[in-house]
């Protein structure tokens, strides 16, 4: 699989789908803010879940909205989460009709429904319209998607990350991993990305 991704990768250039294009399309805030935080999630992580809901948009009023942090969101679905590479493949795929965000509230927001029931493009089809439907339905199956979902995994694998969801918190040359993020553990985060801002 990791040989076919990083063929697939290698033909990337070629495509629509690009890996800087992706990026941009899956992050938010300033490109050249001081700091840059990297979101590895998974769409069908409990955990991932409450930390989309309660502690990312703290993150992104004090941290995002005034222009201090660059965030990155990255696929990383857990083997254990049945359908959790379907949801990246259809998240990824979203990137290309501008809906990254809006496919990836829908999902968390849903979760309990479609883990159960395992109807994750009705899920993401309640976000796009007719046309961008036809296009994220495609897409999410194109080799360079699923590529670029496999990258996303092997770049977190050569991270050691072993948990979602995982932070890494840089600026420059320092580098700050941080697994299992929550509200409970935002003063510390806060000070750690305080720390960083101020240097």
């Amino acid at each position: 699989m990791k040989l076919y991704a990083a063929a697939a990768l290698a033909l990337l250039p070629c495509m629509a789908l690009t890996v800087g294009d992706v990026e941009k399309a899956r992050a938010i805030g300033n490109p050249v803010a001081p700091v840059r935080i990297d979101v590895y999630s998974d769409f069908q992580c409990p955990a991932c879940k409450g930390f989309h809901e309660n502690l990312l948009p703290v993150m992104i009023r004090d941290y995002v909205q005034p222009g201090k942090v660059y965030m990155v969101f990255h696929e990383f679905p857990l083997t254990m989460h049945q359908y959790s590479r379907e949801a990246a493949g259809y998240a990824v795929a979203a990137t290309q009709v501008g809906k990254y965000q809006q496919v990836a509230d829908a999902l968390f927001h849903t979760q309990a429904m479609w883990t159960a029931n395992g109807k994750v493009w009705e899920t993401v089809a309640t976000v796009l319209n007719p046309a961008e439907q036809k296009k994220v339905q495609g897409l999410a199956k194109d080799p360079s998607v699923l590529a670029l979902v496999q990258a996303d995994v092997d770049l977190g694998n050569s991270l050691k990350i072993n948990q979602t969801p995982t932070i890494y918190i840089s600026k420059g040359k320092t580098r700050y991993p941080y697994a299992g993020p929550d509200a409970g553990n935002y003063p510390f985060l806060r000070a750690l990305i305080d720390d960083l801002v101020t240097r």
